[in-house]
């Protein structure tokens, strides 16, 4: 019987306070831990690291690529917009380098909120850097902090990665974000938008286990898509073996 799949959380470097300390961490929110713990699957946080972005990936089984700030508008050919907030461009740079090294080694990748519009930016595409209502509001990010006012849902294409994935071709999704897809990145397909045309899911178009989504199922104990990852850990783990 294969041990259980190792999947590595890329962390956030951010100024945090903790009992006596106020200092930088290495941050990951418990509800992205718990989802993968939920599975039986084995939990890895992945600091930054620029100096060595990849050599980390030979002992993870799949990569989970989290939310957070703004990617810097300069990793994708454009100047920031007034409203792009802070960026950590040391950041944007190892998960692109992690994402890529995953690919290359077999490995499944999921990226949520920021993951999602990473992946599409590592494989060429653009961002829109607010996205606003005709009423000048965020219909996406009602309350920064808070996933209040956001539900609603996404039309999942039948047959594709990310239908399979949450066995739903219509699924209520919960979303904090204010930046979009804007150009969709080569090799990359569009499968799942929300009512307004936002882009909610994407995947790579030749059969890879790569999976962006715009919303947050870490949220919600009864996604199915944490089990779907460990799934594809598992097989990557028992090839890598054989």
């Amino acid at each position: 019987m294969p041990s259980e799949p190792v999947i590595g959380i890329c962390a956030v470097r951010e100024r945090a306070r903790w009992s006596f300390w106020d200092q930088p961490a290495h941050l990951v929110a418990d509800t992205y831990v718990a989802a993968v713990q939920r599975t039986g699957a084995i939990a890895v946080l992945l600091p930054v690291d620029v100096r060595r972005p990849v050599e980390v990936l030979d002992r993870v089984d799949a990569l989970l690529l989290i939310g957070g700030a703004d990617l810097d508008p300069a990793t994708y050919g454009a100047e920031p917009d007034p409203a792009t907030e802070a960026t950590y461009r040391e950041r944007d740079e190892f998960e692109v380098a992690l994402l890529h090294g995953a690919l290359e080694r077999g490995r499944p990748v999921l990226g949520i909120c920021r993951g999602m519009q990473l992946i599409n930016v590592a494989f060429g595409g653009t961002l829109e850097q607010d996205l606003v209502a005709p009423d000048g509001s965020h219909p996406h990010r009602r309350v920064v902090g808070s996933f209040e006012g956001t539900d609603h849902f996404v039309a999942l294409e039948p047959g594709t990665l990310a239908a399979t994935a949450t066995r739903e071709e219509s699924t209520l999704a919960r979303c904090h974000h204010h930046q979009a897809i804007e150009r969709l990145g080569d090799g990359l397909l569009v499968t799942g938008q929300a009512d307004d045309g936002v882009i909610e899911a994407i995947e790579a178009a030749n059969g890879d286990w790569l999976l962006g989504v715009q919303w947050h199922p870490e949220t919600d104990e009864r996604s199915r898509l944490f089990a779907a990852l460990r799934d594809a850990a598992l097989e990557a783990a028992v090839a890598d073996r054989s």
